[in-house]
């Protein structure tokens, strides 16, 4: 009889609901929160904690999603914490499959970081979220070199877990051995290292695998020079490297003195903008008739709130897609890659551009 009350409850909410103008997409909610044509959504299945401070989300993409991301990709995410949404993009630590239902992500909570810390500690599975498609050029070919290295500090592991575990996957699906692969992973304690019982597992089935651990709160940090000892052929090899900005800058300068800056593929987790503040000029968003002074440095989006303009925003780094506004005139670079662009109705991501001359949007 409970169950009968309940059944008719749904209906009755649901034909209450459909009495209201709603959009299509509010139609497809109704049966299934993970349906939209508008946004590309995901439902988290399952957190799983790594270590005290990381934790690996199960998610189920909705309509529109693709399961054939290529192992290193990262995805953007974006999740409401108290009322507004915040983006941010993680690497994909699940390996690719074709006729999969979920992906990972794995995050560590960052000290600064209010969406890292609400992920890891107070995301509730069941919860939806906004997805948006991998991207990122930070990937193993296929097929894979004969000889790889892998140099990873602290959460830099989950790009290449995805690679390792496709890998590991292709091995046992056609019986043959994975690549000669050694990878060097520095985090601060043994009990900070996520994946590290996998890793473990790897390394005992895999004879071609070779891991070396080195914790720095005791050992310090990597010295390069001591890469010959590590990795002897390290100059035959070709070479991913993803984890801290000060230890890849100190990866970058060393295998550019060796002369193989070619065989290094990097990963950074921070968006870095090139603004210099030179240039600039006279913002106008003619909808609402206000000006803004911006130099080079300065986002459009910034500079619009600054002068009280309701700019949309979202992630603030470029992801999501929310800030997008057409350029009526004017031209605008944009900070990631320096492209200049000054198409009429263009449309632009007012967080990753800024000024060069004078300019106006419509908004």
């Amino acid at each position: 009889m409970a169950s009968s009350v309940i059944a008719w409850d749904r209906i009755r909410d649901a034909g209450s609901k459909l009495t209201t103008p709603l959009h299509p997409d509010d139609y497809l909610r109704l049966l299934n929160p993970l349906w939209s044509q508008r946004e590309l959504r995901g439902r988290v299945e399952k957190v799983v904690p790594e270590t005290d401070d990381a934790a690996t989300l199960v998610i189920r993409p909705g309509w529109g999603w693709r399961y054939d991301h290529r192992p290193g990709q990262y995805v953007g995410i974006g999740v409401q914490v108290n009322g507004k949404f915040q983006w941010r993009s993680y690497s994909v630590s699940s390996p690719p499959r074709r006729r999969g239902r979920t992906i990972s992500i794995t995050v560590r909570a960052m000290p600064e970081g209010k969406l890292s810390a609400h992920l890891v500690n107070g995301l509730e599975p069941g919860t939806i979220v906004r997805l948006a498609l991998p991207a990122g050029d930070f990937v193993l070919p296929d097929p894979p070199p004969a000889r790889m290295l892998f140099l990873v500090g602290g959460s830099g592991i989950t790009p290449v877990m995805a690679m390792l575990r496709t890998m590991d996957r292709r091995s046992r699906t056609n019986g043959r051995p994975m690549p000669d692969v050694v990878m060097h992973y520095s985090s601060p304690t043994p009990e900070r290292m996520i994946f590290r019982d996998e890793l473990d597992r790897l390394e005992r089935e895999h004879d071609t695998l070779t891991v070396h651990r080195l914790h720095t709160d005791v050992d310090g940090m990597l010295e390069l020079a001591d890469l010959d000892t590590i990795c002897p052929d390290w100059r035959e090899r070709e070479t991913w490297a993803c984890g801290p900005g000060p230890m890849l800058d100190a990866i970058t300068e060393h295998f550019q003195a060796a002369g193989l800056e070619d065989a290094l593929h990097l990963e950074r987790f921070s968006l870095k903008l090139a603004g210099d503040g030179s240039e600039g000029g006279t913002i106008t968003f003619r909808t609402s008739g206000k000006t803004a002074e911006a130099d080079g440095a300065t986002t459009v989006l910034e500079a619009g709130e600054a002068a009280g303009v309701g700019m949309p925003f979202g992630c603030r780094m470029g992801i999501c897609h929310t800030c997008t506004l057409t350029l009526v005139e004017g031209a605008i670079r944009d900070l990631r890659n320096g492209d200049e662009f000054d198409q009429p109705n263009e449309q632009v991501q007012t967080c990753v551009t800024v000024p060069v001359g004078d300019c106006t949007f419509d908004i």
